[in-house]
């Protein structure tokens, strides 16, 4: 561990998992993280604003808590991202825009101010990305940063949960602009493999986005939705999961539904949390490091 992340594991005062020895991860150590190309970014995902329920009873605190929490860190990230459910879900489209606003306001206090915004089905499916647009802009994106690609997907505006024929075009007019021994980084809501389809946990045309992916040689899928950490390759890629900032979910297909995992309020926010990753360019190598959200 260098300095950097001891340092900012104090400032949380909590553990981290290093998952260097993973497919698709690296070690970054003794690298200075403030100089160079190396960089690294935060992932927080499946806010939920505006849940009301056991599951969380404190879940009007929790999004402020994580602020507050990554504003702490020792040193800021070059950016952040959120990969989507920023809001719960709403049937009335005023009550949705209103929790986007109220959303986007308190992530507003955050010290860096390069943020981007991806939507998840709870934010976009009702209404095929339209509230999101407003508030937050496009909901797929390409960008690049100290020669890493960025590819952020959105497979949750169709109600199909699909990606669909129009962005898979774009997606592949997009991926022939790079070099295919770059490293790229895709940033989606749900799965794009078949995790556990029957709870929704699945892109039903991932694989054709998998298959535009295969000829590059240094693909790292970063995502949400299933409100835990997992990791998994497809191939040389290498796909991790985010913990959520509301409530954990079960273990993949071990029950019948997905329902949350209980409150507890002996370890209130247990399972929460938000993630740091580490880029080294160069190496095309990643090292993730999950934090805890506190109860202060």
């Amino acid at each position: 561990m260098d300095r950097r992340d001891f340092l900012s594991l104090a400032a949380v005062g909590g553990g981290a998992v290093f998952v260097a020895s993973l497919p698709g991860c690296g070690s970054l150590a003794g690298t200075d993280k403030s100089a160079g190309t190396d960089f690294y970014f935060v992932q927080l995902s499946d806010i939920h604003w505006g849940y009301k329920g056991p599951a969380n009873p404190e879940a009007m605190v929790t999004l402020g808590k994580a602020v507050a929490t990554v504003n702490a860190l020792d040193i800021q990230p070059d950016f952040i991202v959120f990969t989507g459910d920023l809001t719960h879900t709403t049937d009335d489209p005023g009550e949705r825009r209103r929790r986007m606003n109220e959303f986007k306001s308190i992530v507003a206090d955050l010290k860096v101010s390069n943020i981007r915004f991806m939507p998840g089905e709870h934010d976009a499916s009702l209404d095929r990305g339209m509230a999101f647009k407003e508030i937050f802009g496009a909901t797929h994106y390409r960008f690049d940063h100290k020669g890493v690609h960025f590819l952020a997907l959105d497979n949750v505006s169709d109600p199909g949960t699909k990606l669909g024929d129009e962005q898979l075009a774009w997606m592949g007019e997009e991926l022939d602009k790079l070099d295919k021994a770059a490293p790229l980084v895709v940033l989606a809501h749900r799965p794009l493999f078949d995790l556990v389809p029957k709870w929704d946990w699945a892109t039903r045309d991932g694989a054709r986005a998998l298959a535009l992916l295969q000829p590059f040689q240094k693909v790292t899928v970063f995502y949400g939705h299933i409100h835990q950490e997992h990791h998994h390759m497809t191939g040389h890629i290498a796909h991790h999961s985010a913990k959520s900032l509301i409530f954990p979910l079960p273990a993949p297909g071990s029950q019948d539904k997905p329902t949350p995992v209980l409150w507890d309020p002996a370890m209130p926010y247990r399972g929460l949390g938000f993630r740091e990753v580490d880029a080294n360019p160069a190496a095309a190598s990643y090292v993730i490091n999950e934090f805890p959200v506190l109860r202060t």
